[in-house]
């Protein structure tokens, strides 16, 4: 990972665009329904350390040599930090092309060396997330601390979630019914998390690409990942970050069963067949048992 994407609260903050043109036009629109005060400069003022005073980002947009390098300096003057359109050198940050669904918001960096690539891989994305989609999160920050009450068990709290966002409060929320959306997710929080824990086998030899995107999506599910040293890496950061790892050396089909009975999604990642005798006792203990082939 060469740059680091973090994203900044905006409501009650100040970002401010120094310059003028369809640049800086551009940057203001970024901003558009944004709750952030945007305050834009021009001329001499823009080299005023105090103009950007309380600010957290400030975007800079001119061809002006002369007029770059004093905005740049007085807005670094006044802690706030610093994009300079199309000057990597002058920059503390990049802008990365945004897909906004209001509160969920992806973005794709390529570090300011290929904005068009960028520009291109957010609309594959984009494609992909429909428009209701900030609804769903609003709707599951309203009740955060309602779900945290209910369920303090991680992973229950998790299958339970997992298992909102498709079901019909969701849906609701997508179609803009937010007072149905409520009655939905309450009624659902009261009957709890039923999911029964599973074991999914996953080739975890690689190469990551052969794998089924139900595989995939089975890897950012798991509460769980057992696997040996030879995992390649890059199925292994398919997983959440926080997934629990476990050494496949140091669990048996008896705590297999344990974590299913909890509720766990496990997930074990092999680099060859399943072994029939922990298959067995799986099954035998009526833990479902899922083998996930790789794709050719």
């Amino acid at each position: 990972m060469d740059s680091f994407p973090a994203y900044f609260p905006l409501a009650g903050r100040t970002v401010v665009i120094a310059g003028s043109g369809e640049a800086a036009e551009a940057k203001a629109r970024l901003f558009q329904g944004s709750p952030a005060t945007v305050i834009r400069l021009d001329g001499t003022e823009a080299h005023l350390p105090s103009a950007y005073g309380g600010a957290i980002l400030a975007f800079i947009a001119s061809p002006d040599e002369a007029f770059v390098r004093a905005a740049a300096s007085a807005a670094r003057a006044a802690r706030v930090l610093v994009n300079v359109v199309d000057r990597p050198e002058f920059c503390d940050f990049n802008t990365p092309a945004v897909i906004d669904r209001g509160e969920v918001v992806a973005a794709v960096g390529t570090g300011g060396s290929a904005p068009v690539l960028a520009t291109m891989l957010r609309n594959d994305i984009e494609a992909q997330v429909p428009e209701g989609t900030g609804r769903v999160a609003a709707l599951l920050r309203k009740f955060q601390a309602e779900v945290r009450q209910a369920l303090p068990v991680l992973h229950e709290r998790r299958a339970f979630l997992r298992d909102a966002v498709t079901g019909e409060a969701a849906e609701a929320a997508r179609a803009g019914d937010m007072d149905r959306a409520a009655q939905l997710f309450r009624e659902a929080l009261a009957r709890g998390s039923a999911r029964k824990g599973a074991l999914r086998f996953i080739a975890g030899e690689g190469p990551a690409d052969l794998l089924t995107l139900r595989a995939v999506r089975a890897l950012g599910a798991a509460d769980v990942l057992v696997l040996g040293a030879d995992a390649d890496p890059e199925v292994v950061r398919l997983a959440r970050r926080d997934v629990e790892h476990v050494d496949a050396g140091q669990i048996d089909a008896d705590r297999l069963v344990e974590l299913a009975r909890e509720g766990r999604q496990i997930v074990r990642l092999l680099t060859g067949a399943p072994d029939p005798a922990l298959v067995a006792a799986l099954e035998e203990a009526q833990v479902s048992v899922e083998t996930l082939p790789v794709a050719r």
